[in-house]
């Protein structure tokens, strides 16, 4: 081959090897650099769950802003069953005369359709309902107790003069222990009241309550508000409450079953016997003993009410408040002529 060509040649494939290897590099991938972390994106806290005022368990939603509902509930044989009771929030038995004794019962975390039989008021009931605001159902009464009650904040609901339906007379019960409200219908009718504040302190978070972290277990409450009315409270392990019975027999709601309370509450009251004739008075305003019972358990302290809208204050022997379990509350306002017993 001429020279000439050789050098041509040669040229060519150097042209064509310089070629191929820029190609190459040109097709190499680039050395991979680090994998980025995906962006962690901060998680909102819930917020805590509303506690019901008068329970102390989670509210239903919306339950916790309507206001509550008390009732003056008979407890005369011939208003047995009561409708409602199983749904209460907090219930007080009071003496009347008679050696009998009624109900204040109050409604707020589950509200039944219908309540009763409802009756008339007595002088302690303005003490006894005013801490609660919102609103008091009954059937009437003499006119300085209706009075008493008309001049507290709360709504008054009175059968005796109602002209708007929310009372009817049953087909259950005798004449006069057939007065049933339309419990639901007359709370959203005052549906723009505020709800409750707290009366009691519960344990939360797990916590003990005073009765079991200070207390002593037992198995009854014993109490007696006069020779015609000794209820008691035996204390149920399997459905972790207090069930109730009157007189000996178990007290029962108007499906059959046995009323039932996570916790006791029971107060030595006064009794003023003279100031309306035969009408008992029980003195809230004031101080005594006190016997709380929650989880199986009893512990013994003192209770204080300072003023009609005051709330009743619980402490231990050992200074420290008194801490229910979360659930419904049963007040036994005691007379000091009665008795309290607390059985092992």
């Amino acid at each position: 081959m001429p020279t000439a060509a050789r050098w041509a040649a040669a040229t060519l494939a150097v042209g064509l090897l310089l070629g191929t290897a820029g190609c190459a590099a040109e097709e190499q991938p680039a050395a991979a650099g680090p994998t980025p972390r995906p962006t962690q994106t901060a998680r909102p806290t819930p917020p805590p769950p509303v506690l019901a005022p008068l329970r102390g368990t989670v509210a239903a939603e919306g339950a916790d802003e309507r206001p509550a509902l008390a009732a003056k509930i008979d407890n005369h044989e011939g208003a047995r069953p009561q409708l409602g009771l199983e749904r209460t929030d907090i219930v007080f038995e009071e003496l009347v005369e008679g050696g009998l004794t009624r109900y204040v019962a109050i409604w707020h975390s589950d509200l039944p359709d219908e309540i009763g039989p409802v009756r008339s008021v007595r002088p302690m009931d303005p003490d006894i309902v005013t801490p609660f605001g919102g609103i008091i159902a009954y059937s009437g009464g003499q006119e300085v107790f209706v009075d008493m009650m008309m001049n507290t904040p709360v709504v008054n609901a009175v059968f005796d003069f109602d002209d708007t339906g929310l009372f009817y007379r049953d087909d259950v019960h005798e004449s006069p222990h057939d007065v049933i409200v339309h419990a639901a219908e007359l709370v959203r009718r005052n549906a723009l009241l505020p709800p409750p504040a707290a009366q009691f302190e519960y344990a939360v978070d797990d916590g003990e309550p005073t009765s079991v972290a200070e207390g002593a277990a037992n198995s009854v409450v014993q109490l007696r508000f006069s020779d015609a009315r000794w209820p008691s409270w035996g204390w149920d392990a399997a459905g972790a409450s207090w069930l109730r019975s009157q007189e000996g027999e178990p007290d029962l709601d108007a499906a059959g079953a046995q009323l039932r309370a996570s916790n006791v509450v029971t107060l030595l009251v006064e009794i003023d016997d003279y100031s309306f004739e035969d009408i008992p008075r029980t003195l809230m305003i004031g101080a005594g003993e006190a016997w709380v019972s929650s989880g199986g358990s009893t512990v013994h302290g003192v209770w204080r009410k300072d003023s009609p809208a005051g709330s009743i204050r619980l402490v231990s022997d050992l200074g420290t408040p008194i801490t229910l379990a979360p659930g419904n509350t049963w007040v036994e306002l005691v007379p000091s002529s009665g008795g309290v017993e607390i059985i092992p």
